[in-house]
């Protein structure tokens, strides 16, 4: 009975007390519409989510999960970095793993923020916005396969402020046909061979000392003619509890895009999503013949997937950021974000799950010049620019930690009677 009265104190004090110093100041103000934060057509409020975050934030216990999917605004990475920076500033001890990565720049494309990549020998690579799907992809929906002996993968995490990746699992999501080929993992320690399941085509390795980066090579068991090696990515962790974010991101993807992806249970097995957040739709919606009905029915078939691993899984739904369309050198408001934007409140009132509306947030349609004029849209007035997409990532963390800060004044107030 003690530890729960001081457990409550420690609720009170957050949600009283520590209410303003959680959220992150907010530059370019006067650009923001309406009042920011999370809606919930169900008034279901992440409770799972948030009950996980409790037992992780105030006893130092457990493990989450964050799934972030999208198509380029993830790819960068600076929205989703953005979000977990600022989790990470506000509750340092609860670093986890780097999460789902992969080697961007074998794949000839850009690099997330949160770590770098390099490479050796040639490969060929493999995208889910691709026509034509060659190879099972997987969760991170783009595949590398080595094309000679030289090849070599480096992943390092990038130190930010407090933020230390301590990491000694790695789960490289990836095979050869013929098992002729095998991968090996260097620190600057030692090196060492995974542990391979042929069920999910992967390997598994675990290392004695905590590392932030690493390299694996290709060997092949015999004399045999070089055969290819096929990588859909790496899952870093370590066994500390904390929270692991994981931002998957694809330029030009839609959600028919991830659907193509062979292997996505398989390797969201190895993470189990607690929270989802869904930012796919603004290639969806960028054609004239954008269907709401086949939108929210291609929706429906990836939550179902994403069920079928994690049924116990909350969402947020992304709406569309203000977008134009380029016509003979004409920019074109893109008003299909406003039938976007009513599929997603849809979508979030059938699966009891949370809108974040950015587009209404930044002013609607038309909105897109005048953050264009602030410096933070590029000029094809469909991506943001660095500060486009910090500034995004902080109002989507201070939206979330509202919501939290209401879930802990609910608890509070439903203990205190």
């Amino acid at each position: 009975m003690k530890n729960h009265f001081l457990f409550f104190l420690i609720i009170l004090f957050f949600a009283e007390v520590q209410s303003q110093s959680l959220l992150k100041e907010i530059e370019n103000k006067d650009i923001i519409k309406g009042t920011n934060q999370l809606f919930f057509p169900t008034n279901n409020r992440l409770p799972l989510f948030f009950k996980k975050m409790d037992r992780l934030i105030f006893e130092g216990e457990g493990k989450i999960n964050i799934l972030h999917i999208g198509g380029s605004h993830v790819q960068a990475g600076v929205f989703s970095h953005a979000i977990y920076h600022n989790l990470l500033s506000v509750f340092p001890h609860i670093t986890g793993g780097l999460g789902i990565v992969f080697p961007f720049s074998a794949a000839k494309t850009n690099n997330p923020y949160a770590f770098t990549t390099t490479y050796d020998g040639k490969w060929l690579s493999l995208r889910n916005v691709n026509r034509e799907i060659l190879y099972p992809l997987g969760l991170s929906g783009m595949l590398i396969v080595s094309q000679d002996e030289d090849a070599k993968i480096g992943i390092a995490a990038r130190t930010n402020g407090n933020t230390c990746f301590e990491l000694n699992s790695i789960r490289l999501l990836g095979y050869c046909d013929s098992g002729y080929v095998k991968p090996l993992l260097s620190t600057d320690s030692d090196t060492i061979e995974g542990v391979y399941d042929s069920i999910s085509k992967s390997y598994l390795f675990t290392l004695e000392k905590y590392v932030d980066n690493f390299c694996v090579s290709f060997e092949k068991i015999n004399d045999t003619l070089w055969e290819p090696f096929y990588v859909r990515g790496f899952i870093v962790e370590n066994p500390f509890s904390g929270i692991t974010y994981h931002a998957v991101g694809v330029n030009g993807a839609s959600v028919p895009s991830y659907l193509k992806c062979e292997y996505f249970e398989n390797d969201l097995s190895f993470i189990k999503p607690d929270l989802c957040v869904f930012a796919i739709g603004i290639n969806d919606a960028s054609g004239d013949a954008f269907d709401t009905v086949v939108f929210k029915k291609n929706y429906d078939a990836l939550i179902q997937r994403i069920y079928s691993v994690s049924p116990d899984c909350e969402f947020i739904f992304i709406t569309n950021n203000d977008s134009y369309k380029r016509h003979r050198k004409r920019y074109y408001n893109n008003t299909n974000g406003l039938l976007a934007k009513e599929a997603f409140y849809q979508l979030a009132e059938k699966y009891n799950a949370g809108v974040w509306d950015l587009f209404s947030l930044m002013g609607g349609l038309q909105s897109m010049k005048q953050w264009e004029e602030e410096g933070l849209s590029q000029r094809d007035k469909v991506h943001f620019t660095s500060k486009g997409y910090r500034l995004v990532g902080d109002l989507f963390y201070n939206a979330l930690i509202t919501e939290y800060i209401h879930y802990l004044k609910e608890y509070s107030k439903r203990y205190g009677n």
